[in-house]
């Protein structure tokens, strides 16, 4: 008589085991415990072979029976059910180790931290656009249509950018599976043109005379910490990268050799950076030296001096004097010295890129070393300070100085 409900909840444990059938070799064992276990006993190969179904009330008695007619079922075919659902288990098991989330993960433990707000962004970009949607998928099953549908829901909510980015981290994420052994290509080569452009756009920034004269009266104006206050007054100075800038460290200042040293793992090309220093420059890290020297940080965080200044510091320091993010930005400070060294103070635009510690050439298209050109740009960083001096006083007559040794 096949088993319900009401039986199976009826069923009181007693002194010893006992079991209720439900028929063709599927049956309740009652535990003398309490417990309730569903259990097939069946036939393979001349063997007798006991199979769990789970426990009750866990697995219903429908569930029960559903499994039980599946490894029916399968024997039907001559395949062991029991030995089937491990070979199953091991490999959704498998499949799951080689996800292409856990193997991200693996990733980035290889990649290594870079700077903190870089990091935040791939984590968070994983997190919302790659993990929802491919995190649990075999990576060696991932097609092209798979990514780029992924990377289109991005594109439709206006992110071109992120998507572009999604697509080189996913990249790079394929590549770590191959050379792994996890898979044998990655997918996001099939991609190339799929996405739209992303519109280009430049940081905002003031570009003339006038403007940065404003701009600099009002920095030395500015009435803040004196880690924000000093940040404000070196970054035009120095346009190094506003992270470059505020993960400084005292360690990277030669002051022997008035320098700052950058080394290669904090620089967008992985290139070691020289950045010259000024008098002026050298006058404002002294003064901090005071207040942050026996830190690690030449810009600790007002949280803490294990970490750095907030990259919204200068941002919001420029808020409050007035210039909006359309007019300008802490980036910003690069475009101005490129602009103004160039098209005010004529300067050779190889020294300008090199000190901006960007990709410069050779004639054999050989990138240059940190130290190309090292005395004129030292030279060009104090005719540059000079010349911010004279805007801000108003004292500056100069049209053109390229009085620098060449």
């Amino acid at each position: 008589m096949s088993l319900s409900d009401t039986k199976i909840k009826a069923a009181k444990p007693l002194d010893k085991d006992y079991k209720l059938a439900d028929g063709k070799g599927l049956y309740l064992l009652v535990k003398k415990s309490g417990g309730k276990y569903w259990r097939y006993k069946y036939r393979f190969n001349g063997k007798e072979k006991l199979m769990a179904f789970g426990t009750y009330p866990g697995t219903s008695l429908a569930k029960a029976r559903t499994k039980h007619n599946a490894a029916k079922s399968l024997l039907a075919e001559g395949i062991d059910p029991m030995l089937n659902k491990r070979a199953t288990k091991a490999a959704a098991e498998g499949a799951a180790s080689n996800s292409f989330e856990v193997i991200a993960r693996e990733w980035l433990t290889k990649r290594g931290k870079k700077s903190e707000s870089a990091d935040k962004r791939l984590n968070a970009l994983l997190e919302k656009d790659l993990f929802p949607y491919l995190g649990k998928r075999p990576i060696h099953e991932i097609t092209p249509v798979e990514l780029l549908q992924t990377l289109r829901r991005i594109q439709g909510r206006g992110a071109v950018e992120t998507a572009h980015r999604a697509k080189q981290y996913a990249g790079q994420i394929f590549c770590y599976a191959v050379v792994t052994g996890r898979t044998d290509r990655d997918v996001s080569v099939n991609l190339r043109g799929a996405l739209k452009v992303p519109t280009e756009t430049h940081f905002a920034a003031l570009t003339t005379p006038k403007e940065a004269a404003a701009l600099l009266s009002a920095i030395h104006g500015y009435r803040g910490t004196p880690v924000v206050q000093a940040a404000l007054k070196l970054a035009p100075l120095l346009f190094c990268r506003p992270g470059e800038l505020r993960q400084l460290e005292w360690a990277e200042v030669d002051w022997e050799e008035q320098r700052i040293e950058l080394p290669a793992e904090k620089m967008k090309l992985r290139l070691p950076h020289i950045i010259p220093l000024c008098t002026q420059a050298l006058t404002i890290l002294r003064d901090l030296h005071l207040f942050t020297g026996r830190g690690r940080y030449v810009f600790p965080s007002a949280r803490g001096g294990s970490r750095p200044l907030s990259e919204n510091g200068v941002r919001t320091a420029l808020r409050s004097m007035g210039f909006s993010n359309e007019q300008m930005t802490g980036h910003g400070f690069r475009a101005m010295a490129r602009t103004m060294l160039d098209e005010v103070l004529s300067f050779p635009v190889d020294w300008i890129e090199h000190q901006l510690s960007h990709k410069v050439r050779d004639a054999n298209g050989r990138a240059y070393n940190r130290t190309a050109h090292l005395p004129q740009r030292f030279g060009m960083m104090q005719t540059w300070a000079d010349y911010l001096d004279g805007l801000r006083s108003g004292m500056n007559n100069v049209v053109s100085l390229r009085e620098v040794n060449t």
